[in-house]
């Protein structure tokens, strides 16, 4: 069988298509942020780690990223602020003069039921999980816009889909997350933006790994699958909707183990 030579540059391009790019992701330094990050960089993209306080593992995310060869740099935020999460922007922007790629990955839980959530349980979530997204994306679109090229991906969750008993504030902010993606993809398509959601059912990460033993059993009992999902998968989803999703968008991509069909 006669071997077909690959030039060097298209071996490239193939295997590393977001070469050029610039990715912010915010929440990144841990769970299913950090394994985007690092899926992300693995196809060439410059990572843009955003952070709030957890500095060590932050970094952490650097080492592995600039091991693959490929430029990552750290920006400390908390994005639940609206000044602090357009400065994100505005920072990743005067550095890269860009941004190609955002991935609204940031969110925290307050699990309670309505007769005990407070009104910090509930402003605490949404504006942490949902109005970060509007703020983030206000922010990054004008660039976008310019370079007449994004991709937004927002995590969002099958809670926001099906809901879940103690999730009211969760549930919100992440049903807020797929209606706001549909909007977002219908302004922004004549620009060449893309918008579209990945909803994750439990997946392994710190926030469910403080699920008691006999809580979690029950989970996996109702899982077709049998299984939590590993980060990995939700971030090859991620990365399938950057790289290979050109004409998708307001869309959800469930990773959820059958979970919610």
């Amino acid at each position: 069988m006669a071997t077909i030579a690959v030039h060097p540059e298209t071996r490239i391009s193939v295997e590393r298509p977001l070469e050029g790019k610039v990715a912010l992701i915010t929440g990144s330094s841990r769970g299913i942020g950090r394994a985007i990050a690092r899926e992300l960089a693995h196809r060439g993209a410059s990572i843009a780690v955003n952070f709030r306080t957890g500095l060590i593992a932050a970094e952490q995310v650097r080492t592995e990223i600039n091991e693959m060869g490929c430029d990552c740099r750290l920006f400390q935020a908390d994005v639940s602020d609206r000044h602090g999460a357009r400065k994100l922007i505005q920072d990743v922007v005067d550095l890269y003069n860009r941004v190609d790629i955002l991935v609204n990955n940031a969110g925290i839980t307050r699990d309670r039921s309505i007769r005990k959530m407070t009104d910090l349980d509930w402003t605490e979530v949404i504006d942490t999980n949902l109005n970060s997204l509007f703020y983030c994306v206000s922010a990054a679109i004008p660039a976008m816009i310019e370079n007449r090229y994004g991709r937004i991906v927002s995590i969002a969750s099958f809670v926001g889909q099906a809901g879940n008993f103690g999730q009211m504030n969760y549930a919100a902010s992440k049903g807020g997350i797929i209606a706001a993606t549909k909007v977002l993809a219908l302004e922004l398509a004549r620009y060449n933006i893309t918008a579209n959601v990945v909803a994750p059912g439990f997946t392994e990460t710190e926030m469910v790994a403080a699920i008691p033993g006999d809580v979690l059993q029950q989970i996996l009992g109702r899982i077709p699958l049998r299984r939590l999902a590993h980060p990995e998968e939700v971030a090859k989803a991620v990365a399938f909707l950057v790289c290979d999703g050109d004409y998708i968008t307001g869309q959800q991509i469930n990773v959820n183990g059958g979970i919610y069909m």
